[in-house]
């Protein structure tokens, strides 16, 4: 039994679906089990983290965790625990590309945070892989609202490059470690295959939908209204990469590749697969 943290999440969603494709059980952890839509096959049970009886439920007959903060909150320490407890032995966590492992670099929020999560799934005494994935595809959805209302999309940083990474290109090397051996001990960095700057990617999402958008810069503070939804330093964090990235190359890794075989999906294929989500 493979248990999976925040699996109504895009890319726990994903992983959920492959792992049942694959004739694997599964179970979803969820904070409204009678709501959550999960791919056929899974196993959709309560994410009770707040004590004893909910933690063995959620790991009972389970030998694999896919650990994703956002599912746990700040309950990292106690599902861990009891995962072991319930005899987990291999836990793939969900991690943040930014986290460098070199502690002048890892000081900022997001990173603080997910170092913490890495040093407490480290030292439970699995077998544990990290996963790192930089600039996530599904944060262009954050401009859903601005393009069903008409064809501009205003944002910051339009010169900004990044590699924006598929949540199924995430969820397929979480399967791989999950599954197979050789994968201990070690960090993924995920990234999609090419750099598309902020405003190319507000034009592939145009072209996806047979519609032409148009790109306008915003200042850092206004462009803050567009995450009002997440914490502030976080969104102060995140603006102040994606200036930093301008007229920077991304990092782009193979690392999609490598693990499955298949070679990463473009930004282009993200964007087919998601009009749904714009219109």
């Amino acid at each position: 039994m493979i248990v999976i943290t925040g699996a109504t999440g895009h890319v726990g969603h994903a992983l959920a679906a492959q792992l049942a494709a694959e004739g694997h059980a599964v179970r979803g952890l969820t904070r409204d089990p009678a709501r959550a839509t999960l791919p056929a096959g899974v196993e959709a049970a309560p994410a009770d983290f707040s004590g004893p009886a909910g933690l063995k439920a959620a790991f009972a007959g389970a030998d694999a965790l896919f650990l994703n903060l956002a599912g746990v909150g700040d309950a990292t320490e106690e599902v861990v625990t009891a995962a072991v407890r319930a005899g987990v032995t291999r836990v793939v966590m969900l991690s943040s590309g930014a986290v460098t492992d070199d502690e002048a670099d890892d000081r900022g929020v997001i990173a603080t945070w997910h170092v913490a999560a890495e040093r407490t799934v480290r030292a439970a005494g699995v077998e544990w892989t990290m996963l790192r994935p930089n600039m996530f595809a599904v944060n262009t959805l954050a401009y859903a609202g601005q393009i069903r209302a008409g064809d501009e999309v205003r944002a910051p940083h339009g010169d900004a490059a990044q590699a924006p990474v598929h949540e199924r290109d995430i969820a397929a090397v979480a399967v791989r470690a999950l599954l197979d051996d050789g994968h201990h001990g070690r960090a993924h960095r995920l990234t999609g295959p090419e750099a598309v700057t902020t405003a190319e990617q507000v034009l592939t999402i145009g072209a996806a939908l047979g519609r032409p958008l148009r790109f306008t810069e915003l200042s850092g503070r206004e462009a803050a209204a567009l995450y009002a939804h997440m914490p502030p330093q976080v969104v102060e964090e995140m603006l102040d990469a994606l200036g930093a990235s301008v007229g920077t190359p991304p990092e782009i890794t193979t690392t999609v590749r490598d693990v499955t075989g298949v070679p990463a999906r473009t930004f282009a294929q993200w964007a087919a697969d998601h009009v749904a989500d714009f219109r």
